[in-house]
């Protein structure tokens, strides 16, 4: 009796297969239908390299960096980067993701995570210094049809480049500067046309990519080894949305582009031990990145690979706080400052519409509870409601104690948003590329306050003159208490008040020596 029931079961299964399979193959675009339904098999004659892969390489080994405003963009990015990483060491959640995976282990020579006492090997190093700068979502940021934050590269880029400085290679941080301005740039334009977040996928894939091929030059690779590497991050296995959007926000956004920057040492790395490459990682009919993941879409291209995206690059200066969510803290702030100047607060609110772009209204227009750090710091409501009710907003704004506070959840069930088309078409815009946000708050005795717009934070290059001294208090900030004074004088006289020359003539381990903790 068991035996027929388990075929009855199997034969069940095998017809809902047969004709789910029927159901795929008739929807699925036109060359999968073919592939799928005739006999003969595919040619297997090895394809040249795809056009995508090829441009990388070239612009990784042929281009010549000599845009003096991108050289100088990149030195505040390394300070900055660096920063944000020191401020993510007093979170012990971040810290207890740092150090060996298997503990007790030792490398001699290895690449020396700043900050730490950890000395590891380069593909560990990149994992737990990609770690502390994304920790607290305070690095720079990109935004187009695609979000990310390029400076995560560098925590490839400098522990490979550290580590091979203590094994007698002749880097400088100028060569490191020009690895994060190749960096930016590849992310950066993959980012402006193609969208990977429509697909399910997670901006930390662009990380991989970019990493991959500007650490694979540093190891040594040709350009042909290049390109085998970067068809080896195409193909990897490329990290979901979920842990970015409700109900599944977790700490897990915080690391995941240090495990992508780590992934990209370690496939540049079996590439050169000899694994070679897939030259239509890309393309190839059914199994290649673009039918698999892509729904059947090339990447499109705006422009050349250059130097316009660390150019251009967004800084979070004033807040810890998700990009498209900046200009509605500020809004926020000058609101607080307002209803005191009137005698009220937020308990006088009825309520406050938000007008913003529909890349937010996507990301983080939340309602309902908010269950952690991560899933605080990507809901717009709770950061403007910060802003209004303490007239700030700091990384210690997300903690558990903090977010106890009932006006904060009274003030977010006040909240809401609407999609402003004007603020999404300049969003995408490559002359603007705003990142606005308005607020407006109704009384509850009927007074309406002037809505506060405000277009673009002060981290965006239409505000490089009024961002640039903030973002040297914001590095003042994260370096205290982290070295002895001594130290610190030293770190502020190379990267602050010395030549740009100066800097960048540093050898990378003596360099990297500067922010080993004592």
């Amino acid at each position: 009796m068991l035996n027929r029931a388990r075929q009855q079961l199997f034969k069940n299964s095998n017809s809902a297969f047969n004709a789910a399979t029927r159901s795929t193959v008739a929807s699925a675009p036109r060359h999968q239908r073919t592939m799928a339904t005739e006999t003969a098999p595919p040619s297997n004659k090895v394809p040249e390299y795809d056009e995508v892969i090829k441009k990388i390489a070239s612009y990784v080994h042929n281009h010549k960096i000599d845009s003096d405003l991108a050289f100088s963009t990149a030195r505040y990015c390394l300070i900055d980067t660096i920063g944000c990483g020191l401020e993510a060491l007093h979170h012990k959640e971040c810290t207890k993701m740092l150090g060996p995976l298997t503990e007790g282990t030792s490398v001699t020579n290895g690449a020396k995570v700043p900050g730490t006492k950890y000395e590891l090997d380069p593909v560990e190093a990149a994992r737990n210094f990609g770690t502390m700068i994304r920790w607290l979502d305070f690095n720079d940021t990109w935004l187009a049809a695609e979000w990310g934050h390029p400076s995560d590269n560098l925590g490839g880029i400098l522990m490979v480049a550290d580590w091979l400085s203590r094994r007698g290679a002749k880097f400088t941080v100028r060569d490191v500067l020009e690895g994060m301005i190749k960096a930016h740039e590849i992310q950066g334009v993959l980012a402006l046309e193609n969208s990977f977040n429509r697909v399910g996928l997670d901006h930390v894939l662009l990380v991989k990519v970019a990493s991959t091929a500007v650490v694979s030059k540093l190891l040594g690779l040709n350009e042909a080894q290049t390109r085998d590497a970067v068809s080896h991050a195409f193909i990897d296995g490329q990290s979901l949305r979920t842990y970015r959007h409700t109900p599944n926000t977790m700490s897990r956004k915080s690391w995941a582009a240090g495990d992508a920057t780590s992934r990209a040492v370690y496939l540049a790395h079996i590439v050169k031990k000899g694994e070679k490459g897939l030259p239509s990682a890309l393309t190839a009919p059914i199994w290649g990145f673009y039918d698999v993941l892509f729904k059947s879409k090339e990447f499109a291209f705006q422009r050349e690979f250059g130097s316009y995206v660390m150019e251009n690059v967004l800084f979070k200066i004033s807040f810890p706080a998700e990009f498209h969510a900046q200009t509605a803290a500020e809004a926020g702030i000058l609101l607080h400052n307002k209803l005191k100047e009137m005698g009220k607060s937020t308990d006088d609110v009825k309520s406050v519409r938000i007008r913003t772009q529909e890349a937010a209204v996507r990301i983080i227009d939340k309602k309902g509870a908010l269950h952690n750090y991560a899933d605080r710091d990507h809901c717009i409501q709770y950061i403007a409601a910060i802003g209004m009710i303490f007239g700030r907003l700091v990384g210690e704004d997300y903690s558990d104690a903090v977010a106890a506070d009932p006006r904060i959840d009274a003030l977010r069930d006040k909240m809401f948003c609407v999609e402003d088309k004007t603020y999404s078409a300049e969003y995408l815009d490559p002359e603007k590329r705003s990142i606005g946000n308005a607020l407006l708050v109704t009384l509850n005795d009927g007074t309406v306050l002037d809505e506060i717009a405000i277009d673009y934070p002060v981290g965006h290059k239409r505000r490089r003159e009024e961002g640039i001294p903030l973002l040297e208090k914001k590095f003042l900030h994260h370096l205290k208490g982290h070295y002895s004074q001594g130290r610190e004088s030293k770190i502020l006289d190379l990267v602050l008040n010395a030549q740009r020359e100066k800097l960048e003539a540093m050898p990378v381990n003596e360099f990297v020596d500067l922010w080993a903790k004592e």
